[in-house]
C-alpha cells in the first residue's frame, strides 16, 4: 500500500511529534468519542495572522463541524508558525458548558504548549473537553462517529 505524500503541515509537525505522540493523542480522542456522541477534532495549521479563534472559526467551517446531528463537534486548532492555538465548540455543546470552560482549557492546554510539551497538552485539553462531551451528550446507542477521527493538517 502506497503512504500518501505528506503536506508541508504534516512534515512539519511530525518534526515535533513523534508516533508515540500521535498515537496517545488519536488513543485520548477515540476513548472519550466511545463514551459520547459528541466529536473532538485536533487541526494543524501553519499560520494565523489574525486572532486564533477567527482562524478556528473558518477551520471550523471548512471541515463542516457544525454538520454534526447535535451540533457538538469541538476544535483543537494550533497554528504552529504563529505559536497560536484555539478551542471551539459548536452551538450544541457551547450552549451547555459552564462559563469560562473554554477560556480554562485553552489556559490549561497553553501551559503544557509554552513548554513545548504539546502531546501532554493535547491530551489534558482532549480529556477536558471529552469530560464535558461525556456529561452533555452521552453515547447513544444509534450514535455514528459522523467526523474523522484522523488529525487534520491544514
Amino acid at each position: 500500500m502506497v503512504k500518501p505524500k505528506m503536506n508541508k503541515v504534516e512534515r512539519q509537525v511530525r518534526d515535533m511529534l513523534s508516533e508515540e505522540d500521535f498515537g496517545a493523542i488519536d488513543e485520548a480522542i477515540k476513548a472519550f468519542e466511545k463514551k459520547t456522541s459528541g466529536e473532538i477534532v485536533v487541526s494543524f495549521q501553519l499560520v494565523c495572522k489574525e486572532d486564533p479563534y477567527k482562524g478556528g472559526r473558518r477551520v471550523f467551517k471548512r471541515l463542516k463541524l457544525h454538520r454534526t446531528r447535535d451540533r457538538n463537534a469541538v476544535l483543537v486548532v494550533i497554528f504552529i508558525h504563529s505559536r497560536k492555538f484555539a478551542v471551539l465548540g459548536d452551538k450544541g455543546i457551547n450552549e451547555k458548558v459552564p462559563d469560562g470552560f473554554w477560556d480554562e482549557t485553552a489556559a490549561s492546554m497553553a501551559g503544557h504548549f509554552k513548554e513545548d510539551r504539546f502531546r501532554e497538552g493535547l491530551v489534558e485539553g482532549i480529556n477536558l473537553l471529552g469530560g464535558q462531551l461525556m456529561t452533555y451528550f452521552p453515547y447513544r446507542e444509534d450514535d455514528t462517529d459522523e467526523l474523522s477521527d484522523e488529525v487534520d493538517f491544514g
